[in-house]
C-alpha cells in the first residue's frame, strides 16, 4: 500500500513538472520584463515589495500570472524574491494542527445510539498540493474526519466501541491519511476521546454490573462456608482420635471466655467426669 502511494506521488510530481515545462508564454515573459524594469527604476524602494520572509515552520507557494513557476518548489524558510504586480504567493504552515471532532450521533451495529467525539492531529506534508489540489485543506480534512468517524464506528458493536478504542483510532487514522494524501496532508494521529451512552442504557449497565458483583460475592461466601465446614470436620476428626486434645481445647475456650468477660470460673468437679 505504501509503495503504491509513493508511485502515485511521484506520478503527480512528474505531471506538475511537465505542466511547468510548457512554459509561461510570451505574454508572461513580457510582463516579467516590465516588472524587472519597474523594480530597477524604483530601487531600493522596490525591495520592500519584492523581498518576503517566511519562518522556519512556513513555506511559500508562488504563482506568476496565476501559474506555478517552472520547476517551482515551495520557498523557504528565509528570504525569497517576487515580482510586483504579476507574482502572488500563499504561505503554508507546516506545523501539526489539532482539532476536536464535534460529538457525532452514531448508530452502532447492534442498534445502540451513542455520542462519540474525537481529536485529530494532522499537518501539511506537500505545500503545493495543499494549495493547488484543494480549496481549503484544513476545512476539508475536518469535514472528512467527521464523516469517517461516523462511517467507521457505525460498523462496530457497542462492546467493540468501548473496549477497542485504540484499534478503532488506528483504523480511522489510516483511512484519513489515505484520503487526504492527494491534498498534501498527513494525518499523524486520531484519538477517540469520549463515548457517551444514553441514560437508560447507563442505568441498565450499572444494574447488570451490580448484579454480577452480588452474584460473585455470594459464590465467594458459599465457598468460604464450605471451606470452613470442611476444616471443622477435619478438626473434629482429630479431636475424636485424642480425648486429651478435647480437654485442652475445652480449657483454651474457658480461658478465652474468662479473659473477655473478666470473670473467674470454678470447676467443682473433675474434668474427667465429662467422659463418663
Amino acid at each position: 500500500m505504501k509503495n503504491n502511494k509513493d508511485l502515485e506521488n511521484q506520478r503527480d510530481e512528474r505531471e506538475f513538472k511537465s505542466k511547468d515545462a510548457e512554459g509561461l508564454g510570451s505574454c508572461t515573459w513580457i510582463l516579467a520584463f516590465i516588472s524587472f524594469i519597474i523594480v530597477a527604476l524604483t530601487f531600493p524602494l522596490s525591495l520592500f515589495f519584492c523581498l518576503k520572509i517566511v519562518q522556519e515552520y512556513e513555506r511559500a507557494v508562488i504563482f506568476r500570472v496565476g501559474r506555478l513557476l517552472p520547476g517551482n518548489d515551495a520557498k523557504g524558510p528565509g528570504i525569497f524574491f517576487i515580482l510586483p504586480c504579476i507574482d502572488t504567493y500563499m504561505k503554508v504552515d507546516l506545523r501539526v494542527v489539532s482539532f476536536d471532532v464535534p460529538p457525532q450521533e452514531i448508530l452502532t451495529r447492534d442498534s445502540v445510539t451513542v455520542a462519540v467525539d474525537a481529536v485529530v492531529y494532522f499537518r501539511i506534508s506537500n505545500p503545493i498540493w495543499s494549495v493547488v489540489n484543494v480549496e481549503d485543506a484544513h476545512r476539508s480534512t475536518k469535514l472528512l474526519a467527521q464523516t469517517t468517524l461516523r462511517n467507521e464506528l457505525g460498523t462496530k458493536n457497542l462492546s467493540e466501541l468501548l473496549v477497542e478504542r485504540e484499534k478503532i483510532s488506528h483504523s480511522i487514522q489510516r483511512i484519513l491519511d489515505e484520503a487526504t494524501d492527494p491534498w498534501g496532508m498527513k494525518v499523524e494521529r486520531v484519538e477517540v476521546k469520549d463515548v457517551r451512552l444514553p441514560q437508560q442504557l447507563q442505568r441498565a449497565m450499572a444494574a447488570e454490573a451490580e448484579a454480577s458483583r452480588e452474584a460473585r460475592a455470594k459464590v465467594i461466601a458459599a465457598k468460604g462456608e464450605m471451606n470452613a465446614a470442611r476444616a471443622l470436620k477435619e478438626a473434629s476428626d482429630v479431636i475424636a482420635e485424642s480425648p486429651q486434645a478435647l480437654q485442652l481445647r475445652y480449657l483454651q475456650t474457658l480461658q478465652t471466655i474468662s479473659a473477655e468477660k473478666n470473670s473467674t470460673i470454678i470447676f467443682p468437679l473433675p474434668i474427667d467426669m465429662l467422659n463418663m
